[in-house]
């Protein structure tokens, strides 16, 4: 690969797609030397891939334009670059051993009181961990249990229910909840460095990034433990941390399952003793890198037969509990056994979950009282489509139609509170009208609320075994894509109609990517919303599309201004220049 910077090029006109190539071949071969357990030939790449001019111009990429929270500032003020600040800060960066404190952000958790400490840094240290990132998660991801799902590409919380259900579908089985308390914020450093086992260069810019400090009301607080939320390799290093906790278990007890997503496990087995004995096993492992289990939390549960607590348990927004079937009632004691495995598995929405959603739309409907019923609606959609793509996979019809009920009689109250003095008969007529057999909550202009039980139930395929998508298959990991539950519909749609391809770049769209859906016509030109119309492209060539179409249009308006009559240029540009100098300067 060629490490020398080419200075001919704007940051808009870069070989993006020759980049993105060169990159993923290192990774690639990062990821099959790692898969043999060639270290040497690992470590030599990484730093082949650290000094490449096309990974430093993808990682600031990634963190000024195509990242979620990438208008975020640091503690140094600075939300956004503009291309020549991008391309500046690609010609400058490399990994440092020094690194600027993170600025304190605290953020509501879902459905408590507690908030949880977010540590921002800044532009540059988010783009040196995102080259870092790079370099270290094909090793990784190689080595990565195949039982760990969070914070992975390719693999969701979805992977992580479907495997508890392969395990509990011939057999019930006593299951140990665990969580690990402030698993963040408590992580030994030492022990994240020495499990590392990477070169200098990288060892010390991950240790001065975990020893940067956080400044919170204008101070600084050294951080002497856990690795701060909110960095761009903040994820990762968790995962390193925690790996190997799946191994500890199979090992002695081969017939266990441990399923892992992030700080959040469960582990499967028959005996209830053994569970007890893989508890105190998972906790003497957890101190060696100064972490414990939140005992709170930590439970043993029977997912078929009701023990001192109610059957099933929770995780990950689900409920997985096991219910009999046929005959279960037995009098002769030689049939109860036989009689007793016979279940079925069910994973439905917890009702944590239904509770937190129903608190959201109650929240977003209170506060609309003087908003009109179209602005209503786009409020509530986007919050029930998601919900219900989330649980889509699992057994959710019922759970979907009660919802629709509930969420009918807050718009019923919502809408009499509008008009305490209008009939029943007059307010329905108002804001349901009949679409195809049903009363729906719409507006004269058509722009329907979406109901729950619209989105139907299917079955989620889980990720094959150790698969990564740094393997190289990408007709796979492009079909799996378009199946992922939280995929909306047109993005589904398009990334099958387009093969797992951008259209404007032509390379396939990989897990961690950000598809948008982008219209080939604009609507200022007459383009209209259908499929037709829509294409599905990278976030960061949508911008460059849509900067293009920009410019072409200043230029046209600049070619009819200058095609005008002389005299009437002239006139007019006496006349406005005052106020033409106004604003520019605005």
């Amino acid at each position: 690969m060629n490490t020398v910077q080419p200075p001919m090029y704007k940051w808009q006109e870069l070989p993006w797609k020759k980049y993105e190539r060169a990159v993923f071949k290192l990774q690639k071969r990062i990821y099959q030397a790692s898969q043999r357990g060639d270290i040497q030939a690992v470590h030599k790449l990484q730093r082949l891939l650290l000094s490449s001019w096309s990974a430093k111009c993808l990682a600031v990429r990634r963190v000024t334009q195509d990242n979620r929270g990438k208008n975020t500032a640091g503690i140094d003020g600075v939300k956004s670059l503009n291309p020549n600040q991008r391309l500046q800060l690609a010609k400058t960066l490399k990994l440092s051993r020094t690194a600027q404190p993170v600025r304190r952000v605290w953020i509501d958790k879902p459905g408590k009181t507690e908030k949880r400490p977010l540590g921002i840094p800044t532009l540059r240290n988010r783009a040196e961990q995102a080259l870092a990132k790079l370099a270290l998660e094909p090793e990784w991801e190689a080595r990565f249990e195949p039982n760990s799902y969070g914070f992975r590409p390719g693999r969701s919380a979805h992977d992580a229910v479907e495997a508890i259900f392969k395990s509990l579908s011939h057999q019930a089985k006593f299951v140990l909840d665990a969580d690990i308390r402030k698993c963040f914020d408590r992580i030994n450093h030492q022990a994240i460095l020495l499990k590392l086992q990477t070169f200098a260069i990288l060892r010390r810019a991950i240790r001065a990034w975990l020893k940067a400090g956080v400044i919170e009301d204008n101070k600084l607080f050294p951080t002497l433990q856990g690795s701060p939320q909110g960095g761009v390799i903040s994820p990762l290093i968790a995962n390193i941390a925690l790996h190997g906790l799946e191994t500890i278990v199979t090992s002695k007890h081969p017939q266990a399952k441990l399923v892992r997503y992030a700080d959040d496990m469960v582990a499967l087995h028959t005996d209830e003793q053994v569970l007890k004995q893989i508890q105190q096993r998972i906790s003497e492992w957890l101190k060696d890198i100064g972490l414990e289990l939140n005992m709170e939390k930590t439970r043993i549960v029977h997912t078929l037969n009701p023990t001192t607590e109610t059957a099933g348990f929770d995780f990950l927004g689900f409920n997985i509990r096991q219910y009999p079937v046929g005959k279960t009632h037995a009098k002769k004691k030689k049939h109860q056994e036989a009689e007793q495995s016979r279940f079925k598995t069910i994973i439905k929405p917890s009702q944590e979950a239904i509770r937190r959603h129903q608190q959201k739309l109650r929240q977003v409907i209170k506060a609309s009282m003087m908003m009109d019923q179209t602005r209503l609606s786009g409020q509530l959609n986007p919050i029930i489509k998601g919900w219900t793509n989330y649980y889509a996979t699992v057994v959710s019809k019922k759970t979907f139609v009660r919802l629709d009920y509930l969420l009918f009689i807050k718009l019923v109250r919502w809408a009499k509170k509008r008009h305490p003095t209008k009939s029943w008969q007059w307010i329905t007529h108002k804001y349901w009208h009949p679409q195809r057999g049903r009363w729906i909550f719409t507006s004269k202009d058509g722009f329907p609320l979406l109901r729950h039980s619209q989105t139907p139930c299917k079955k989620y395929v889980k990720v094959q075994g150790p698969r990564s998508p740094y393997d190289g298959d990408w007709i796979y990991w492009s079909q799996r894509q378009a199946r992922y539950p939280d995929v909306p519909k047109p993005v589904a749609i398009l990334l099958k109609r387009q093969a797992g391809r951008c259209s404007l770049c032509g390379l396939y769209f990989r897990p961690e990517d950000q598809p948008e859906v982008d219209h080939i016509l604009p609507k200022a030109q007459g383009g209209q919303d259908r499929y037709s119309n829509w294409q599905l492209l990278h976030r960061h060539c949508h911008h460059k599309k849509t900067a293009a179409e920009a410019q072409a249009n200043r230029g046209a308006n600049n070619n009819s201004q200058s095609s005008e009559e002389p005299c009437e240029a002239n006139v007019s540009r006496t006349v406005l220049k005052p106020s033409s100098r106004g604003d520019s300067a605005a």
